[in-house]
């Protein structure tokens, strides 16, 4: 029973390893989106910052990334940014994002 008790233990560790990589991606991914729509916006300094903020914690509303995706849709013009650029820049915000917390883990 050891054996299995082990194992169980192993998958937890894992799987808590991995909620919170998931976690500081998002959050990181989050911050970069929040950044570039505020300088879409004009926003400069603690606006900026302040609006970066906002988009997190509009990620923290439900499960997945429809949340974060509404809120960009709300502040930017949609004449100017098409839901498909919102959603490309959020991927790409992603994969950058991913590749800097594996970085600074390594």
């Amino acid at each position: 029973m050891t054996d299995l008790e082990d194992r169980r233990k192993g998958f937890e560790a894992k799987w808590a390893h991995d909620a919170e990589l998931r976690f500081q991606v998002e959050a990181r991914r989050d911050r970069m989106l929040g950044a570039w729509a505020a300088a879409q916006k004009g926003l400069t300094g603690q606006a900026a910052d302040d609006f970066a903020t906002s988009v997190i914690a509009a990620d923290l509303q439900e499960p997945g990334d429809e949340d974060v995706f509404r809120k960009l849709r709300a502040e930017l013009d949609p004449a100017q940014f098409s839901d498909e650029l919102l959603r490309e820049k959020m991927r790409e915000c992603l994969l950058e994002a991913g590749d800097a917390v594996l970085k600074a883990r390594s």
